[in-house]
């Protein structure tokens, strides 16, 4: 018998969590009564609208929707998703062949990858990046190869220079628009450039679109299938969690291209039931009555920035707005750079109380950097930029 997890076959590839380090540190403060600020996972803190909730209940007390439901989603919510993409981006999918309902954005991920990666199949994303991006590729068997993104257009260089230099071309390009760790943030010309490229080279492409409705300062994050042709080798995730609110509900969808979601439907159909349908119900409801509601939570986000941005920058660590997400990517000061991202981390929860994610955590790239998310309100926000500020001095 094996003496632990370690000697099974996939978790042998998975490297120690590094987030855990600060997940325990942040509990055992708890434990002892300390008022830790948690601005480390990306957890959304506010309520689910009401009307969607609502209609949870009312679903959840007709005994016909405790039934198994279809592991590619109701009709009415694919049809739904669809008729999003055509009002926000002017996409027309067909609900039957171009559209899933997936358990999350992660479900979508994971499951994609086992469907269309095989072993040493390369896979082109973005580092740093988060963890399911490069660690999905390696338990599907894949060749995870990050390209560095300091920002958008060194990484589509690199990208250029790689279908050059490479005799092996990438199977799958696999981005995120926002970004998350980096808030990156794209244009249009970016997607066709990327789309131009991948269609040249015979490159699929998955799109995690989880930050989509996360825009500040009047930018809109544009789709990928918004691009000529994205559809002949392109699919996009799209999320409810930070859109809606609905983190915990794990609601996701996968669109485009209809070969890749017809791989995605017939794995899902081996191994899930799909979401419980009353949550599929109320998710109908969440897209078509709660487009304002997905313009609240954003300024909510913006605000929150603004003042976590404006509080560090006060406290004496300057940092740059981002233009998209729900996270701040910040540098580690120069003084504490030395020891790495993990140990400033660390610095922060003993000596100001406040979690943040260290750079490392989303690969060899990230180190030198950390990540806050606006997971608290202003008030606390501040709380945490003076206890930061107050450590810095010292």
């Amino acid at each position: 018998m094996p003496e632990n997890s370690e000697d099974f076959y996939r978790i042998q590839k998975l490297p120690p969590y590094v987030f855990a380090v600060i997940n325990e540190m942040r509990a055992k403060a708890r434990a002892a009564q300390i008022d830790v600020i948690d601005l480390g996972m990306g957890n959304p803190d506010g309520a689910t609208p009401r009307v969607i909730v609502n209609k949870l209940v009312e679903a959840a007390r007709n005994a016909r929707n405790h039934r198994y439901s279809q592991s590619r989603g109701i009709p009415r919510l694919r049809e739904e998703i669809t008729r999003r993409y055509l009002a926000n981006y002017g996409v027309e999918l067909n609900p039957d062949t171009e559209a899933i309902v997936t358990i999350g954005a992660k479900d979508a991920l994971a499951h994609l990858l086992f469907a269309t990666v095989g072993p040493g199949d390369a896979v082109v994303s973005p580092n740093p990046a988060y963890p399911i991006h490069q660690y999905g590729v390696i338990m599907a068997e894949g060749h995870a190869c990050m390209l560095p993104m300091p920002d958008a257009a060194t990484f589509l260089n690199r990208l250029e220079d790689l279908y050059r230099a490479s005799s092996r071309k990438p199977k799958l390009l696999l981005i995120s628009f926002p970004h998350n760790p980096t808030t990156t943030c794209v244009d249009l010309d970016f997607f066709r450039e990327i789309v131009r490229l991948a269609a040249l080279h015979g490159t699929m492409i998955i799109h995690d679109f989880a930050y989509a409705d996360l825009g500040f300062d009047g930018y809109k994050p544009p789709s990928i299938l918004q691009v000529d042709g994205a559809k002949e080798i392109a699919v996009e995730i799209f999320s409810m969690s930070k859109s809606y609110n609905m983190a915990g509900w794990r609601v996701g969808f996968c669109l485009g291209n209809q070969k890749m979601i017809a791989a995605l439907a017939r794995i899902k159909s081996y191994l899930d039931y799909g979401v419980f349908q009353p949550i599929q119900i109320a998710s109908i409801i969440g897209l078509r009555e709660c487009e304002e509601d997905t313009r609240k939570i954003c300024a909510v986000y913006q605000r929150r920035r603004d003042v976590l941005v404006n509080g560090l920058k006060h406290a004496g660590w300057p940092v740059e707005k981002p233009c998209g997400s729900m996270f701040l990517w910040a540098p580690v000061p120069e003084r504490y750079r030395a020891g790495g991202s993990l140990e400033f981390a660390k610095l922060l929860l003993e000596n100001a109380q406040v979690a943040v994610s260290p750079g490392i955590g989303f690969g060899p790239l990230g180190e030198g950097f950390v990540r806050f998310a606006f997971v608290e309100n202003d008030q606390r926000i501040r709380q945490a930029t003076r206890a930061i500020g107050q450590f810095l001095k010292s």
